[in-house]
């Protein structure tokens, strides 16, 4: 008996087989014409780069731009020896544009030029520019700006069969991670998902799952966005771009790095509101305050901030810039890399080999600067030539890796640095951890137990201001959340240490002494130490105790 035959099965097969043909005839001319190959069914096709050809050029020409950075070109085309196409070329460059020519299939620019009916009702952004419109922030916040919001927004989004699909899920995730009050952006890909987590105070929370296709379609926006290489994705790499939020611009710096399941993507949200904080309201209490406006306007010295990354020691140096810059003195600053822009300071980047640290410290003190911003001390020989610098009329801000002030003067013995050179070069070492606050209208207080009492009273055992200690020590504050998507916290806030140095300090750290030892002399001088800053707040119902126990060491 005879099976019967499938006609349309067949037929699709047939169809099948022949497009793979097609794709692999496309991949053998493009070696032969000098051009590369790409199949556009796997790609994000950018609307700013198709509006440089009208669509009146490109179909006679079959040919079509799918990605643009700056002005380097994706020209996709069908037939290199087309008339029409040797003309296109011409104008392209007779208006400043690299082009990469790419040879597609026929379905491949199909697929491109089926764009243009799209083309009218998508939203215009410049080169390396992603705009996320009013009308989305206003829509995440009003509906609550909680992950329950931002997941069911995103549910939506990604059943839709819309050409504007991935624009949309990301200018989504963009708008979220904005009401959310996010730092960080991370895609980690997983066997079968993709995971979106947001760092909101410091705290990563997990936020989505992206299916496979959908996430290789929003890494191919961020990497045409961000001006990376879209064919690299065994080796890291690392891009820039900027949000149109409002009337404000906000700059993205993106890593990629390669995984087992696809490449990591994690995107910093640099929000130049976030560094126009001023000096006073960071958290530092007041009597350290008030010693620290007189040291940071000294004619020469230097003062270290300490701490490990993400502490917030780049945004506290940014604050007392903007606090003594006056047209009177000239400011220069050597950064890795410049993350934000300071009106009136002249902002200098490192670039590897070429342009260090050290380097760039060496011709900046040959450019007559007042003041010196040099981003992180890192060997030593930068550490010499900021000492130099403090040393001859400058007064140099900078940042180390330590645990605490008293573990400046160590390290920078460490690094090659002279002790001797201290007392005269280095006037403040100051340390930092960031905290998150409590919520004022999601918290609640409750009293001390005993143990936390005693624990309490060892914290405030050194400090020899007394009058620094609160009068009252039997209630902290927690937090009390009204719902699973919340956790009492909002913002956060610095824990500040600082040694000013003295005679007696000057002539101890020659010596280099142990860095327990300095802390134990330092405590002298009677500022907090970071737990008593820490515990202070607790007390006030800043933040909580449990809070302060996870960032700094408490006595058990």
């Amino acid at each position: 008996m005879d099976l019967p035959f499938d006609t349309e099965h067949e037929t699709t097969k047939l169809a099948q087989v022949r497009e793979r043909e097609e794709e692999d005839l496309a991949q053998i001319l493009a070696e032969r014409y000098d051009a590369s190959y790409v199949d556009l069914s796997l790609k994000e096709i950018d609307n700013d780069a198709l509006r440089i050809i009208p669509e009146e050029q490109a179909r006679p020409a079959e040919a079509a731009a799918f990605a643009k950075a700056a002005k380097t070109l994706s020209l996709a085309m069908h037939n290199p020896n087309n008339p029409a196409l040797a003309a296109l070329l011409e104008d392209l460059a007779s208006r400043g544009f690299l082009v990469h020519k790419f040879l597609v299939s026929k379905k491949s620019l199909e697929k491109v030029l089926e764009r243009y009916k799209d083309l009218s009702f998508a939203t215009e952004s410049k080169a390396g520019v992603f705009v996320v419109t009013p009308e989305t922030l206003e829509k995440i916040a009003r509906e609550g700006g909680g992950r329950k919001t931002l997941e069911q927004e995103l549910n939506a989004a990604t059943t839709l069969k819309t050409l504007d699909r991935v624009s949309h899920i990301f200018e989504l995730v963009l708008a979220g991670a904005f009401a959310l009050r996010a730092s960080d952006i991370h895609f980690e890909p997983r066997e079968e998902t993709t995971l979106l987590r947001l760092r909101i105070d410091g705290l990563l929370s997990d936020t989505y799952f992206f299916d496979p296709a959908t996430y290789h379609q929003i890494n191919s926006r961020i990497k045409l966005l961000s001006g990376v290489k879209f064919n690299v994705t065994n080796r890291a790499q690392d891009g820039r771009f900027s949000i149109v939020k409002g009337a404000n611009q906000i700059e993205m710096r993106v890593s990629f790095i390669p995984g087992n399941y696809g490449e990591s993507i994690v995107m910093r949200i640099l929000d130049p509101e976030a560094t126009k904080v001023s000096y006073k309201e960071l958290g530092i209490h007041p009597k350290l305050l008030a010693r620290l406006e007189t040291e940071i306007r000294r004619p020469n010295g230097m003062l270290l901030t300490t701490g490990p990354t993400g502490s917030g020691k780049t945004t506290t140096l940014y604050s007392f810039l903007r606090e003594i810059h006056s047209p009177e003195i000239k400011i220069i600053t050597i950064e890795d890399p410049v993350e934000y822009h300071l009106e009136g300071i002249v902002q200098t980047q490192v670039e590897g080999e070429k342009y260090t640290f050290a380097e760039g410290l060496k011709s900046i003190v040959r450019q007559d600067p007042d003041i010196i911003m040099v981003g992180e001390i890192r060997d030593g020989e930068t550490a010499n030539i900021a000492i130099q610098a403090a040393l001859t009329g400058h007064f140099v801000f900078s940042t180390l890796h330590t645990n605490d002030a008293a573990g400046t003067f160590p390290r920078l013995v460490d690094l090659g640095a002279d002790s001797r050179s201290f007392g005269s070069a280095v006037t403040v070492s100051m340390a930092q951890r960031l905290i998150r606050k409590l919520d004022p209208n999601k918290k609640k207080e409750r009293p001390l137990t005993d143990e936390e009492k005693k624990m309490i009273a060892k914290v405030f055992e050194t400090l020899a201001d007394k009058s620094l200690i609160p009068e009252k020590i039997e209630t902290v504050w927690e937090p009390a959340p009204t719902d699973v998507d919340e956790t009492g916290y909002k913002g956060r806030i610095g824990l500040y240490e600082a040694i000013f140095m003295d005679d007696e300090l000057a002539n101890f750290v020659r010596d280099n002494p142990p860095e327990n030892e300095i802390a134990k002399l330092a405590a002298k001088q009677g500022y907090l130490t970071m737990a008593q800053d820490g515990i202070i707040k607790a007390l006030n119902g800043v933040t909580s105790l449990s809070e302060v126990a996870a960032t700094v060491d408490l006595p058990r």
